[in-house]
């Protein structure tokens, strides 16, 4: 599986929606992570985490990144 990562500036999930932070603790709001976007799917990791979490599409309520 490629995946095309970019940087992020924020993320926010909807309500009922969590993701780890840097520090392992569920939030709704992520700031300074990589993303990548594959079927309905948001791949979403921490500089420093070799982890990669998932978020189904629906649970995505915003994302801010700079346009290359």
């Amino acid at each position: 599986m490629d995946l095309t990562w970019q940087n992020a500036d924020l993320l926010e999930l909807c309500e009922g929606y969590t993701a780890d932070d840097a520090d392992g603790v569920p939030t709704a709001t992520l700031k300074d992570i990589r993303i990548a976007v594959q079927g309905g799917y948001l791949h979403v990791a921490h500089a420093d985490d070799p982890r990669i979490q998932i978020v189904s599409a629906p649970g995505v309520r915003r994302i801010v990144y700079t346009r290359s």
